[in-house]
């Protein structure tokens, strides 16, 4: 058995559930695909709502919405990521720009920087607090890049990336996703035209 986070919207806001559901071990894309299926099952055994896997392990439609399939003005999500770490001692690396996304994401100098200070885009420093709000913000602006604001997730209610795991890592574009519903629901795409107005939105309206 296995237990994984998954994010639906819940009183209006961005929440966060774990369901532990029948784990398929190996590393073959088709036995991840069980372990989607067995966890969306869950889903709908314990609420009776459906869920979308964003993830390249996922079909059509969460592929295309994915970390590696994004881009912001020509750039893949994932390098603009990586390239904005400002660390202790080096970065931004805007280089990173300019490289394949997996490599931008492996590059040493992640490594060997020291603590990851904080993030810097377009001149504008963001803090680590709150822990996700700068990668859900450039995640949410790839989607607007991409969709506008007239992406069709209606018929889903939960979003699942089955390759994250909360003990080894912090972003999750299945989180980013529910918050870009949330954000279209409520008509407050407004929030990411001010840094500090999507700092507090994210405060207030994101849990877990």
């Amino acid at each position: 058995m296995a237990t994984r986070p998954s994010w639906t919207i819940h009183n209006g806001k961005v929440i966060c559930k774990s369901f532990e559901f029948q784990w398929n071990g190996g590393f073959a894309i088709t036995q991840k695909q069980k372990n989607i299926v067995n966890l969306h099952q869950a889903i709908k055994n314990v609420c009776n709502e459906s869920a979308l896997e964003v993830s390249s392990k996922g079909g059509d439609f969460g592929k295309s919405i994915g970390a590696f399939s994004l881009k912001v003005n020509g750039i893949y999500l994932e390098n603009i990521f990586q390239a904005a770490k400002k660390y202790e001692n080096g970065g931004p690396y805007l280089d990173l720009l300019n490289v394949p996304p997996k490599e931008s994401k492996q590059d040493q100098r992640h490594h060997s920087s020291g603590n990851l200070i904080s993030f810097v885009k377009d001149g504008t420093e963001w803090p680590l607090e709150p822990k996700t709000a700068f990668y859900d913000f450039i995640y949410v602006s790839a989607l607007q890049d991409s969709f506008g604001q007239a992406l069709n997730l209606n018929e889903y209610d939960w979003f699942t990336d089955i390759e994250f795991n909360p003990n080894k890592s912090i972003n999750c574009q299945a989180r980013s996703v529910a918050i870009y519903k949330l954000l279209q629901q409520n008509a407050l795409f407004n929030v990411m035209e001010n840094t500090d107005d999507w700092l507090n939105f994210h405060k207030e309206y994101v849990n877990g």
